[in-house]
This record gives structure tokens, C-alpha cells and sequence, in this order.
């Protein structure tokens, strides 16, 4: 009796295919004018070595450390097209896909820009005159290949139920973490550890650890400054608790008074938010600088000698409060609405006041939610640039440190590595005492039970205080934010307040003239570069974040705590630790994207993943499973049931992440300002030019433009997704203010 050949898996077949495609067809190495503008047909393809695949550089006799990189890939075709059993096929493939990535990436980083990357190799083979440059689209396309081959074949074993999309997604997902996050952050925790003489000594990190620049406590004895690491501990925890207590402040009064205006209030709370990070501080020069309205109307009343008090901790301090209250605000809101009425029903009915029942049941159900917030406030403080770049004077922080050892005239990467390890374990820290002070208590208030009461209102002893505190605050925001608009329109703020359009004709004016429209204003380039990188980062966040939240809610696989933290790890990490990473990693083959449109998405894609990733599982958690699990009985691919099933159910999750992704990245500073390049320029490092040079005019008229086009995309965006009531709490009258009991 004849066997019957076993049935021709086509999705291997046309991955091994794919990967052939790259060795053969594809340049192997980076486009220095990009790959996308197909001017690489026309300079000598596929001959000249800029732009020849692999397979006609080993034509020519170059380069044939790659071979083994085809002979791997047609080794899987050959295995595909023999169709073997479903088991030995699986095996076959994840050996082989194995085998193709460990190559692949094992050659890349053993061989460079100089040959042999290591001593030992030379020792071995000899120095060779070869080089290789940073891969291209050839070579990406032949490792993702490998990595799908591996990934089908997983499938085939019965990984994760044998479903050839989700281990596909688990396998994409898991990749493109290692290699953008887990990747930059290791190379940059290695890198300090490196002599000048390319040997490898603890001694060059601990000299540099110990600089008296970082830990320096003279100022608690003379009246210098202390070191960096001091200053930014104690700002950063100032920061958090400030902004902690206003947020909290602001989600009380909102949701427990019966103060009017809650649309007001929320949409300052937004404003920041949408603003780029150093223009707060440049309103505060505006009000409190030398020059500044409140100075100057303060020293002529009084007869005072107007002081820089502004520059150094007390004016960061403000910057940093104003620019992260609204998240603690946004954190807390939800946590404070979410506590279960009938919790502080029940002690009312125990003869507890107002005061007793917040106590005792309201406020520790809120310690998630403070722990959290501090939190928030702590880390951005931390990866806060353009504040203290702007406000800072000689108050020194890690962040501007680590931007000066990068940029300034010593361009040492080692120290700028040791000054970002060191806010990278003051982050870890924060993160660990969070997680000792919450404990492992539970903080569960709402049951699936129906909850329709309503909750009591703030005893006086706290409304009032908490009233006072926010409108005076709220007064102080709008007071900054009028000063930027009004600064914006003035000739030269402080010794002519005339009031002009220069500053707006100056950075976008238009010009018609023969041919056609012309975008002659100076900030066009960075504005339209910014908006192209938001435009397509935001999609490609949401997506990665979403498929991830979708994997981690409704799959089932080893591994998938770990799995879940490593794609949580960016948003642990300072927005400066990210950018040095990637200046350490990507600057030199073989992952060489230093200066490209490249690094700026990828950074913000996995800068902001995080975001869509929690967003993605809040949504994922109200949909029953069982709508999964019907579409799956009825006959439905996993990947049909993701994409005709969940999504039309998570559209506010996908939006939301749009929306969060597309106003960081047009907003962000801390990481890519060690990222831009002058043909890519962005609004943000456009904006901290025009500082340095004391354009203060172009660039708050800058800055008013960002807020109004991101006020704008929310206002869009909002719109497109509508709101909510639920229950009583969404219909209920507005109650007295102040009505509650002492």
C-alpha cells in the first residue's frame, strides 16, 4: 500500500519563500537615502555593494558569512515541500527558525563596521578588510521570516492550542520587546562598564558612579549645590506628594461637592496634558522671570530689587506640578468614583459621621489609587527635560546631566549610561516600596452586584480646604496659559509688549508664488515631519498594544507574567533612559537607525505601547468570553474572530490609544531629544532651539499652535466615541455645596 502524502502546509511554504525573497532579491544592508524612495534601482542594482542583496555580493565573492543565512532558508523550503508528518514538520521548523535567527543575529553582531567586533575572532580568523553596515529590508525580512517559521512550527506542536495566529502574535510581540526595549537597556547597563582601550573592567563605572557631580552633599553645609541624584530624589518626591495631594484635591471636590463647572475643571485638567512639556516653564519666566508681569509689578510696589528666584527647584517645582497634577487628577477620579457606596452607606448607618466615614472606609480604599499617582508623579518628574532645561539654572537634575554628557563638548556615552542607570534604579526603587506600602491587602469594593446608591458628601473640615485649594489653582493655570497665548503676540516680552504677528509669520508663513504654494515659515519642516511621525506612530501603538492586551485576556500560555512585564518595562522606564539606550544600541550596524524616521516612530511606539496594552485589558475585561468561544465553536479562525468579533467591541480602547499615542508623540521631549537629526526634526527640539537662543516669541507662538491642533484631534476624537451614563450615578441631581456634616 502506497502512503499518502501528507498535506502541503502553504503558510510555511510561503514564509520560507518570503525568506528567500530576502537573501535574493532584496537589499541586504540599509538604504543611506531610504528604502522607500526606490532610488536604489537606479544606483546600480543589484551590483553595486550599497545596494546588491546577498546573493550577488557572494557572486562577487563578498561577504560569505551570510551563505549559511540562505542555506538555512532553503533547508525550510526543502523541509515544507518533502511534507512530513504535522509533528516532524514542527519540529523541523522550530529547529530551523531557531537556527536562521541565532545566525543571523549572532553574525550581525560579531561582524561590523571594522570587521571582527571581538579580539578573539581576530585572533581566530585574522583581520579582515570586509565590512558591514546596518541591515536593511533584505535582512529584516528574512528574520521576521525565521522568526514566523519558528512560530509555525510551534503551532504545529501544540503550543498555545496548536492556533498558528496566536503563537504568531506571541512571537511578534515577544521579538519586537527584546529587541526595542530588552536590547537598548541591556547594551546601555554593559556599556559603562568598557575601557577606552575596548577592554571590559568594573573600574571605569565605578569612577564614574562615584563622580562628586552626582552625589555631592556640600549644599547642606555651604551654599553650593548638591549633586544631581539628590537633587532629582528630592524633586521627584516633592513632585509626587504635591501632585498627589492637588489631584486628589481636585477628584474630591469634583466628584464629592457640589461645586459647578466640572466641564471646566476637567478641561484644564487636559491642557497640560496636551501642552509640550517646557512651555509651562517659559509662561513662569514670562510671570515670575526678571522681566515677568509679577515681578515687575511686585518690585515697583514694594521697592524691591527683582531676583531670578524662578531658576533653580522652586521654579522646576511649579513647572512640574502644573504639568503633572491633571494625571494625578485623572488617576484618582476613577478611583475615588469607583469606591462602593454602600461601604460608606453601611457606616452612616453605624452612626459614623462624614468625617469618621471617610476616615475609616473612603480613604483607605483609596491607597491603590495614591499609591499610583505618586507614583505617575514621581517617574515623570524623574524624566522630566524641558522643565528643568528651561527653569533649572544650576539646579542640576539626572535628566539635563545625562542631555549634556550625550551632547555637550565631552560626548562620553559611558557616563551618560551610569547617570541613566542610576535614575533608572531610583525608578525600580519607587516602584518596589509602591508595591511594600499596598501590601497584599485587598482594596475590592465593587462587586458584580448592581450598586446604585450614591455617595456622601465631604465633611466641611475637607471640602472647604479642598475647594479653596483648587480654585486657586485652577485661577493660577489659567493665568499660565493666558500668558502663553498673550506672550505669543507680543514684540519682545518685558521691554516691548506691542502687540505683532511676527513671531506667527516668522514660523509659518506662506508664500504663492510661480510655482505654486510655497511653506516659507521656519517651523514647517518640523511641524509637518512631526505630524507625519504622530501619524504613523499612533496606529502602530495601537495595534501592537491592543493585540498584546488581547493575548495576556484571552490566551493562556508559560510564561505570560513575564511576558506581561517585559511589555509594561518602557513605561517604567524614564522617557531620558529610553533615548540613551537607543543612541547606545541603534548608532552602529547592526541595527543601525541613528538619524532615520525609523528610531522616532519606533521609539514612540514602544515609549507609549503600554498605554494601549492597560487601555486594551480594561476593554477586553467587560466582554463576556463566551462571545470568543461561540465564534470559535461555529468554525471561526482565532484571526477572524479578532478582527469581526473584538474589535468592533474595543473601538473606544482603539481610539483612546490613538489618541494618547498621537498626542505624546507630537508632545515628547525627555527621549527624542537625543533621537533628532536636522532632516528630522520635531516640533518639541525645534522649540527647545528657539529657547536656547532666546527666541522666547517663536517659540511660545509654537507652542500655541500645538495646543490648538491637539485640542483639536481630542476634540475629534471625543466626538467619534461619545460618553457614557451609567445608573444613578451618571443621572443623579447636583447635590448642596458643602452640604456634608462635620
Amino acid at each position: 500500500m502506497i502512503a499518502q502524502p501528507h498535506r502541503l502546509d502553504t503558510q510555511a511554504l510561503g514564509t520560507a519563500a518570503a525568506a528567500l525573497v530576502g537573501v535574493t532579491l532584496l537589499p541586504w544592508y540599509a538604504i543611506e537615502d531610504g528604502f522607500w524612495a526606490l532610488k536604489w534601482l537606479l544606483q546600480g542594482y543589484p551590483l553595486a555593494a550599497e545596494t546588491a542583496p546577498a546573493l550577488f555580493l557572494w557572486l562577487k565573492g563578498a561577504n560569505l558569512w551570510l551563505l549559511p543565512v540562505a542555506g538555512v532558508a532553503l533547508a525550510t523550503l526543502a523541509a515544507v515541500l518533502l511534507r512530513p508528518p504535522a509533528a516532524v514538520l514542527g519540529r523541523l521548523l522550530v529547529f530551523l527558525g531557531t537556527l536562521g535567527i541565532a545566525y543571523l543575529l549572532a553574525q550581525g553582531f560579531l561582524f561590523g563596521l571594522k570587521g571582527w567586533n571581538a579580539a578573539w575572532l581576530n585572533d581566530w580568523f585574522g583581520e579582515s578588510e570586509q565590512r558591514q553596515f546596518g541591515m536593511g529590508y533584505g535582512a529584516l525580512l528574512t528574520g521576521a521570516s525565521f522568526l514566523f517559521l519558528l512560530t509555525r512550527g510551534l503551532a504545529l506542536r501544540g503550543v498555545v492550542g496548536g492556533d498558528a495566529f496566536v503563537t504568531g502574535s506571541l512571537g511578534l510581540v515577544i521579538a519586537l520587546t527584546l529587541l526595542f526595549i530588552g536590547l537598548p537597556v541591556l547594551q546601555m547597563l554593559v556599556i559603562p562598564f568598557r575601557a577606552e582601550d575596548g577592554t571590559w573592567s568594573i573600574a571605569p563605572f565605578v569612577s564614574r558612579l562615584l563622580d562628586p557631580k552626582i552625589w555631592r552633599l556640600t549644599c547642606l553645609s555651604t551654599g553650593s549645590n548638591c549633586g544631581a541624584a539628590w537633587n532629582t530624589l528630592v524633586l521627584a518626591v516633592t513632585v509626587g506628594l504635591l501632585s498627589t495631594l492637588l489631584g486628589l484635591a481636585f477628584a474630591l471636590v469634583l466628584t464629592r461637592t457640589g461645586v459647578r463647572f466640572r466641564g471646566l475643571f476637567k478641561s484644564l485638567s487636559l491642557l497640560p496634558i496636551i501642552t509640550p512639556p517646557f512651555v509651562i516653564g517659559l509662561s513662569l519666566i514670562l510671570l515670575f522671570g526678571l522681566s515677568g508681569n509679577v515681578t515687575q509689578f511686585v518690585a515697583g510696589q514694594l521697592g524691591l530689587e527683582p531676583t531670578r528666584w524662578v531658576y533653580g527647584f522652586s521654579g522646576v517645582l511649579i513647572a512640574q506640578l502644573l504639568s503633572f497634577t491633571p494625571i494625578a487628577f485623572l488617576v484618582l477620579i476613577g478611583v475615588v468614583e469607583a469606591i462602593s457606596p454602600s461601604l460608606e452607606e453601611a457606616a452612616q448607618t453605624l452612626n459614623a459621621n462624614a468625617w469618621q466615614t471617610f476616615r475609616t472606609v473612603s480613604w483607605p480604599l483609596m491607597r491603590p489609587g495614591l499609591a499610583n499617582a505618586f507614583l505617575l508623579g514621581f517617574i515623570e518628574s524623574m524624566a522630566d527635560f524641558g522643565n528643568p532645561l528651561v527653569l533649572g539654572g544650576n539646579f542640576n537634575v539626572l535628566s539635563t546631566e545625562i542631555f549634556f554628557a550625550v551632547v555637550g563638548s565631552q560626548n562620553d556615552q559611558g557616563q551618560a549610561a551610569v547617570l541613566a542607570i542610576v535614575l533608572l534604579a531610583f525608578t525600580i526603587g519607587a516602584f518596589y516600596l509602591q508595591q511594600r506600602w499596598l501590601g497584599r491587602r485587598s482594596y475590592t469594593s465593587v462587586s458584580g452586584k448592581g450598586d446604585g446608591g450614591m455617595h456622601p458628601l465631604l465633611p466641611k473640615r475637607i471640602a472647604i480646604p479642598a475647594l479653596v485649594i483648587t480654585t486657586v489653582w485652577a485661577l493660577f493655570t489659567v493665568a499660565v496659559y493666558l500668558m502663553i497665548v498673550y506672550g505669543s503676540f507680543v514684540q519682545l516680552w518685558g521691554r516691548d509688549n506691542t502687540l505683532t504677528l511676527k513671531h506667527y509669520i516668522g514660523a509659518f508663513s506662506i508664500a504663492f508664488g510661480e510655482f505654486g504654494l510655497h511653506w516659507q515659515g521656519s517651523a514647517w519642516n518640523s511641524f509637518w515631519t512631526t505630524l507625519q511621525i504622530a501619524t504613523i506612530s499612533a496606529p502602530l501603538t495601537a495595534a501592537i498594544g491592543l493585540i498584546t492586551a488581547w493575548l495576556l485576556t484571552r490566551q493562556n500560555f508559560h510564561g505570560k507574567q513575564l511576558f506581561e512585564f517585559g511589555t509594561m518595562l518602557s513605561f517604567a522606564i524614564p522617557g531620558t533612559v529610553i533615548g540613551v539606550s537607543y543612541i547606545i544600541a541603534f548608532n552602529v550596524p547592526p541595527i543601525e537607525l541613528t538619524g532615520t524616521a525609523a528610531i522616532l516612530v519606533i521609539c514612540f511606539v514602544f515609549r507609549n505601547m503600554p498605554v494601549g496594552v492597560r487601555s486594551g485589558i480594561a476593554s477586553l475585561s467587560q466582554i463576556d468570553k463566551s462571545l470568543d468561544e461561540a465564534s470559535l465553536t461555529l468554525g471561526a479562525s482565532s484571526w477572524t474572530t479578532f478582527r469581526r468579533i473584538t474589535l468592533p467591541l474595543i473601538r473606544p480602547a482603539i481610539l483612546s490609544a490613538l489618541v494618547y499615542s498621537f498626542v505624546r508623540s507630537m508632545t515628547a521631549i525627555s527621549a527624542v531629544i537625543f533621537l533628532v537629526s536636522a532632516k528630522h526634526d520635531l516640533a518639541t527640539s525645534y522649540i527647545i532651539g528657539r529657547v536656547e537662543n532666546n527666541e522666547y516669541g517663536v517659540a511660545i507662538a509654537y507652542a500655541t499652535v500645538l495646543i490648538v491642533v491637539m485640542l483639536t484631534a481630542i476634540g475629534l476624537f471625543q466626538w467619534l466615541v461619545g460618553s457614557r451614563r451609567l445608573g444613578r450615578r451618571g443621572m443623579q441631581q447636583e447635590p448642596n455645596m458643602l452640604a456634608g456634616g462635620a
